[in-house]
C-alpha cells in the first residue's frame, strides 16, 4: 500500500505552490482531523468565479473542504489562474480546466492508490463538470452550477453525481438547471434547497448537511 506523501499532517493545512501550464498554481492540502476514521479518498474543489472574486477561501468551498474531510476525506483547493498565489490570466473556463488537470495530476501521483473525487461551486462546478470526461472522478459534487451561463455541451459526469441548488438563486436561474438536468441522459441526485442563494448565507449549515446525507453513501465501496 503507498503510504500518503502529501506534506501535511492530519489536522493541519499545507499551502503549497504547484507548477501549473502557465506558472504555480497555489494549493491548500487538508487531511482528515486524527479521531475521524480515514477514507482512501482526495477531494479536488473548484473555486467560483475568478473575476467576480472566487478563491479557494469561498464559504461554499471552504465548507465543502470540512464536511468532507469530517467524513474522513482528503481535500485539495487551488486557486485557478490569476487568482492570489497563482500565475496567469483568466481564461474563461479552458485554461482553468488544464488548471485543474495539472493539480489532478500531481494528486494522482502522490495518492496513487486513492479514490478521486471531484467538487465543485458555481463556476469550478463548470470546470470541474467539463474536465470529467478526461479526468474520470468516481464521484461528482456540482454546487449551483452555472447553465444557460456557460457551455455545458460535451459533459460526460460519473455515475455518482450530486447536484445541490439553491431555489433563491440570483446569480444562476435554477429552472436553467432543473431543465438542463432533466436534459441530459445521466444519473444523478439532485438536492434543492429552498430560501438559499447562491452564496448560501445563512444556509452554510443546511449545505453541511446537504453534503453528508448526499455523499455518506458512497463511502467505503468504490464506483
Amino acid at each position: 500500500m503507498h503510504k500518503p506523501s502529501f506534506p501535511v499532517a492530519p489536522g493541519e493545512t499545507a499551502c503549497i505552490a504547484l507548477e501549473g501550464p502557465v506558472g504555480p498554481l497555489e494549493v491548500l492540502i487538508d487531511l482528515p482531523k486524527a479521531d475521524v476514521p480515514v477514507q482512501p479518498i482526495v477531494a479536488i474543489i473548484c473555486h467560483p468565479l475568478s473575476t467576480e472574486g472566487g478563491t479557494l477561501h469561498n464559504k461554499v468551498v471552504t465548507m465543502t473542504a470540512t464536511t468532507l474531510r469530517e467524513l474522513g476525506i482528503a481535500t485539495v483547493r487551488f486557486n485557478f489562474r490569476s487568482v492570489g498565489g497563482s500565475a496567469g490570466e483568466f481564461d474563461h473556463g479552458v485554461g482553468e480546466q488544464e488548471d485543474l488537470k495539472a493539480v489532478t495530476a500531481w494528486v494522482r501521483q502522490q495518492r496513487p492508490d486513492d479514490r478521486l473525487w471531484l467538487a465543485g461551486f458555481s463556476f469550478g462546478a463548470f470546470v470541474s463538470l467539463k474536465a470529467a470526461a478526461e479526468l474520470q472522478p468516481e464521484a461528482l459534487i456540482s454546487i449551483a452550477p452555472p447553465a444557460g451561463r456557460w457551455d455545458f455541451d460535451g459533459i460526460t459526469p460519473p455515475a455518482r453525481w450530486l447536484v445541490i441548488q439553491g431555489e433563491q438563486d440570483e446569480i444562476v436561474d435554477p429552472q436553467a438547471v432543473y431543465q438542463w438536468l432533466d436534459s441530459l441522459d445521466a444519473p444523478h441526485e439532485l438536492v434543492r434547497m429552498p430560501d438559499t442563494s447562491h452564496f448560501f448565507h445563512r444556509k452554510l449549515i443546511d449545505l453541511r448537511g446537504a453534503l453528508t446525507h448526499g455523499v455518506k453513501h458512497w463511502l467505503g465501496t468504490a464506483a
